[in-house]
């Protein structure tokens, strides 16, 4: 029921991924309304479920309130579902902020993480780049920023298959002592990690490809995120008023096609889908509010990915590590002292 234009999208590309990839998708929302945008789509594909909820969560609703409110909602319901293993993970283009507090109250939270992060890929010239936090935690401290560059070098590992993630940190400079005070405490923290950490980077070398996952607070990354939409839009307007724009612009476009072609697929965002929340103990993913048919199918079958490569498992695993490595290193400082 989440998204600008929901039901009718978020049926049609739940209809399209059970068609297309053969993912079993369970539809959570109002029946009645949903039964009648399926009904828009022909035989129903095998596999495709509704769980009836009675509330929706709007998008204008205050998260923390409705929340509490509407204890039967959509999102509720849906968590509900993965926590009792019914289902394998989340899709929902609707309020991000009552998504993202309906996972940690439902699903909780990976052991030793504290604040989740929303994770999305970047394209850029060789592959793509993982940033978190692009709006989750928008208030972080330098340990949060740590957690985020393990959860995001886990997530690079195992949906782009990046052997060993190089971790930059956003700032407004490459040296260390550029930045804010979060950032020059997060830079001497990731110094000393177990993480292939390349030190600060500028907003422009995330588009050159010489690192693969970039972390920053929810602040500035959700202003990062909304700027490379809006120019990725403005890029792509440009560029089709430019083909039509005469005989010759437009046999040169008809020429260059297929190029063209993949580079719009490229910036378009319905073609990433949706973007993990990161450090939640479920899949859950979030995807745009103006999501495409399109959209919704390819964030299922990212949820889909997501889980076939057990991607909280390696969450889990990754950060009990870490905390068996902090308890030998805190053993070790007490032996020596004593």
């Amino acid at each position: 029921m989440g998204g600008d234009e929901a039901p009718g999208t978020t049926v049609a590309g739940a209809v399209q991924a059970a068609r297309e990839s053969g993912i079993g998708v369970v539809l959570v929302g109002d029946q009645a309304a949903i039964e009648a945008e399926l009904a828009r789509h022909g035989p129903t594909p095998a596999g495709l479920e509704i769980a009836h909820a009675a509330a929706t969560i709007e998008m204008d609703e205050s998260p923390g309130a409705a929340l509490l409110r509407k204890r039967d909602s959509s999102i509720m319901v849906a968590m509900n579902l993965v926590k009792e293993g019914a289902a394998c993970g989340v899709v929902s283009a609707g309020n991000s902020g009552a998504v993202t507090g309906a996972a940690v109250l439902r699903l909780g939270m990976l052991p030793q993480v504290e604040r989740p992060a929303i994770a999305t890929v970047f394209p850029s010239r060789r592959s793509g780049v993982v940033v978190l936090d692009v709006g989750a935690t928008v208030d972080c401290r330098p340990e949060h920023l740590v957690d985020f560059a393990h959860l995001g070098a886990t997530y690079a590992k195992s949906l782009l298959a990046v052997e060993n993630p190089r971790v930059g940190l956003l700032s407004i400079g490459e040296e260390p002592s550029k930045g804010n005070a979060l950032v020059k405490k997060a830079h001497a923290l990731l110094k000393q990690s177990s993480l292939h950490f390349i030190g600060n980077i500028e907003g422009k070398e995330l588009a050159r490809g010489d690192v693969d996952v970039v972390v920053c607070d929810g602040f500035a990354g959700n202003i990062l995120l909304k700027s490379v939409e809006g120019f990725a839009e403005l890029f792509l307007s440009m560029l089709r008023e430019r083909i039509g724009s005469g005989l010759r612009s437009s046999l040169g476009g008809w020429l260059l096609r297929p190029a063209l072609k993949r580079m719009v697929g490229q910036l378009d965002y319905a073609t990433y889908g949706g973007a993990l929340l990161a450090g939640v103990n479920g899949i859950v993913v979030i995807g745009h509010g103006r999501s495409t048919a399109a959209a919704v199918a390819n964030a299922i079958r990212v949820a889909s990915d997501l889980a076939r490569h057990r991607v909280v498992e390696e969450l889990t695993t990754c950060f009990s590590q870490l905390d068996t490595a902090a308890m030998s290193a805190a053993a070790a400082t007490d032996v020596s002292t004593c």
